[in-house]
């Protein structure tokens, strides 16, 4: 397992080479294999270590015995002779420098004929005051409105003279904006994303203008319910914690917001050490860093600015036992979904959660498979005539997530539908099925291939993960992590955060026939229901 990152002087680079020879001797004994090891960046030493132990004649210890002293009790290694397939390892590097100021670069070479390069920045909602949510999602419209440099005007006429696009999005951890181009106009592409981000203008006319934008967005997304339900969830499930912050924030802040707010928000979470520019596709990774080292080289980096880290620590996020409804008898269905706390992004169980989603499926009664569907979930429900669609979901943040199903179904027997979820999803911790996991795990690694599609993909996937787990994991060691996950590890997840365990619910719609929260609560701990 190789790194990405570290800081070797200004300029200096390190590459994750996935693909080359000497990786090919990583086996599953080694930490990247290890289900029970953190997805955080791991020092060298331990990997190299624990491959060693593998290849090395077995001492008293044994192999877990190596591994254990290497990365800690939790650590579990994979059957003996395990070996990840080799057309896993023909990987592209990523290549990581850490300029002086803390902002890392990061490329991916693809030679397409064209690159997606972005900034991403570890700062969202979750860092904003009560007083100032939707800071992040203003400042995500504000940037594109002008510079010192470059009218509205003039920056949308440049973009579509090259043929280009800018996007952005804001979430609860992280804020991106990005655009794509071809080969010849990266580094204009580049240069536009410096000044937008550095020079923005932000005035009082622009703030005025967004404002009502934001509104009309505001009043469009709460006519989703889907979106609506989601908020709703995370402000039961959250409540009195940051994480029950909206993304675009209440109506009342994102009215008050001005703009010494918004200025404010930047110079304490826009922090190069908190930031990483990325380009992925057709682009040199020494040219891309030198031209970065000249744009954003001059970014100070304030010795007192916190950690996303050190906020979230002060801040911490916890699930509260609690149940938000929204009713409308004359709505044509329910919508509600149920949650159970689950772990952060790098937690050890982090892997194993991806697989108990693919475990438990989607269902869509009107899809042209609804009825052959190989899930017991979707079967039972398929029996069930008033479900109509229910998918699990799985969201991370950097200390906590939520971990559920949610579900789409007419107003009658929605006990019923509800019996089916819970039944099934308990059941895992006393039964699973060898061969519905072994398909399970399968379909998760194609569709994490499959993500990974185009330059965008493979730029918001590197930027994420070296903003949660410190470096890019190789693919190769996603596998193993995921071969890892055995039927006794569903068990134990299950066991551990879901059996009579607290859980939210966020309903809304004509949602009058819904079981209680005490009802739901009870199904947590009994697979007789």
């Amino acid at each position: 397992m190789a790194l990405a990152g570290g800081v070797l002087g200004r300029l200096a680079s390190t590459a994750v080479a996935a693909g080359k020879p000497a990786s090919r001797r990583l086996l599953a004994t080694a930490a990247a294999a290890a289900p029970g090891a953190r997805l955080a960046a791991t020092p060298p030493s331990a990997a190299v270590a624990a491959a060693a132990a593998a290849a090395a004649p077995k001492k008293k210890a044994g192999i877990a015995g190596a591994i254990r002293s290497a990365l800690g009790e939790a650590a579990s290694p994979l059957p003996p002779g395990y070996a990840v397939d080799e057309e896993f390892l023909h990987e592209t590097p990523t290549h990581v420098t850490t300029l002086s100021n803390g902002l890392r670069v990061a490329t991916e070479r693809h030679p397409v004929g064209a690159a997606t390069v972005g900034v991403w920045v570890d700062a969202g909602s979750r860092f904003e005051t009560e007083d100032t949510n939707g800071a992040a999602h203003f400042l995500e419209h504000l940037v594109f409105k002008g510079t010192a440099a470059m009218s509205q005007r003039s920056l949308e006429t440049t973009v579509e003279n090259m043929g280009a696009n800018f996007n952005a999005y804001t979430s609860r951890e992280q804020t991106a904006y990005f655009g794509r181009a071809v080969t010849a106009h990266v580094p204009a592409l580049t240069s536009i994303l410096a000044d937008i981000l550095l020079n923005s203008e932000m005035s009082p006319a622009s703030v005025e203008r967004e404002r009502d934008v934001i509104i009309q967005e505001y009043a469009e997304v709460n006519k989703l319910p889907e979106e609506e339900l989601f908020d709703n969830l995370h402000a039961t499930a959250f409540q009195g914690t940051p994480l029950a912050q909206t993304i675009l924030g209440s109506e009342d802040c994102i009215r008050s917001l001005q703009r010494p707010d918004l200025r404010a928000y930047v110079k304490r979470h826009y922090q190069p050490h908190r930031m990483v520019l990325v380009g992925a596709g057709d682009v040199d990774h020494d040219t891309f860093v030198t031209q970065a080292d000249k744009l954003f080289g001059g970014m100070r980096s304030d010795p007192a600015a916190e950690s996303a880290a050190q906020l979230v620590a002060a801040r911490p996020c916890f699930l509260t036992g609690s149940d938000m409804r929204v009713r409308d008898d004359h709505a044509p269905d329910a919508h509600f979904a149920i949650a159970f706390e689950s772990c952060g992004w790098a937690h050890p169980d982090a892997v194993a959660f991806m697989v108990l989603e693919s475990l438990l499926g989607g269902w869509d009664r009107y899809a042209t498979t609804g009825d052959v569907v190989s899930s017991r979930l979707a079967n039972g429900l398929h029996a069930t005539p008033s479900a109509k669609r229910v998918g699990p979901f799985n969201t991370s943040y950097a200390d906590t997530g939520l971990f559920g199903l949610y579900a789409v179904a007419a107003p009658h027997d929605l006990d019923d539908v509800v019996s089916v979820m819970m039944g099934e999803l308990v059941r895992f911790y006393t039964s699973v099925d060898e061969r519905a996991l072994a398909a399970a795990k399968m379909a998760l690694k194609t569709r994490m291939m499959a993500a990974a599609d185009g330059s965008t993909a493979a730029a918001e996937e590197t930027a994420r993960q070296l903003l949660v787990f410190g470096r890019k994991v190789p693919l190769a060691e996603w596998v193993a992590r995921i071969d890892a996950v055995d039927a006794a590890a569903v068990k134990r997840l299950v066991g551990k955060y879901v059996w009579d365990r607290e859980v939210a619910v966020s309903a809304l719609g004509n949602v009058s026939g819904l079981p209680d929260l005490t009802w739901i609560r009870r199904r947590t701990y009994s697979t007789l229901y």
